[in-house]
């Protein structure tokens, strides 16, 4: 089976689609969604609209730590740029959408795999995988093979063998399957679909093909100088709108 997964697509409309489009040239069966589906962007609402059709036939949605601030009302922790497109996004959302975001689990095992928006071993302190040794407590916290991360807004791969305390990281290739055997237990941070930050404004993803125990790391280009003009035209931060021209 091949499963397209995806997160942090923060309301980036033409991000989501670009992305989706492509998992389903490349033979996606199945989708994931790890989180973070609103704050930042300018349309959550549509955003949401398409992720919850997804849901409805199956697909796995998992709540993120801004999917939470847009319900909860607490979003302290936030920076003020941060703050004030959730404080937006909320008035934007449908009572459905809010029932929907509400029911979102922060974590789902599915046999040999483990789905979580931020790190394994505190899904709700919201713990970013930064390194070596964060990687490797979160895998220790899973009894998995894999384990897929959003959060960071920046792909990576990271792999340990059984007993290590450390976990190494790999650089992957977009658009190069990797090789992911059972021997080892593997992270994947998924990077951001809807606003990356490592440099690459192109819109990002992964296809695990567990037939094949391969998994692909994408970089997908979309119109993000519309996606900009959208948040600019709502009032949001310059600054969320310039991120998505420079990739940071």
């Amino acid at each position: 089976m091949k499963v397209a997964i995806l997160s942090d697509i923060h309301s980036n409309l033409e991000a989501l689609k670009a992305c989706l489009s492509h998992a389903r040239s490349q033979g996606a069966e199945q989708y994931v969604f790890l989180g973070d589906l609103v704050g930042y962007g300018a349309d959550p609402v549509a955003c949401l609209d398409i992720i919850q059709e997804h849901a409805s036939r199956g697909a796995v949605v998992l709540l993120g730590n801004h999917d939470q601030a847009a319900i909860s009302g607490m979003c302290e922790e936030m920076n003020f740029v941060a703050r004030d497109a959730i404080y937006w996004t909320r008035l934007q959302l449908r009572p459905d959408q809010r029932s929907f975001l509400q029911s979102l689990p922060l974590s789902v095992r599915h046999d040999n795999t483990l789905y979580v928006h931020a790190s394994a071993d505190d899904p709700a302190r919201w713990r970013y995988v930064t390194g070596g040794k964060p990687a490797a407590r979160s895998m220790a916290a899973t009894e998995t093979t894999y384990t897929f991360v959003g959060h960071v807004h920046q792909p990576l791969l990271y792999y340990r063998a059984a007993g290590q305390n450390m976990a190494r990281a790999y650089h992957p290739a977009p658009g190069t399957p990797i090789p992911v055997g059972f021997k080892r237990q593997w992270l994947a941070i998924v990077g951001s679909a809807g606003q990356p930050r490592d440099g690459n404004n192109a819109a990002s993803y992964v296809m695990m093909d567990y037939g094949k125990s391969a998994l692909t790391f994408f970089r997908i280009p979309y119109d993000y100088l519309t996606a900009a003009r959208k948040i600019l035209a709502a009032g949001l931060p310059e600054r969320l709108a310039h991120r998505l021209e420079h990739g940071k």
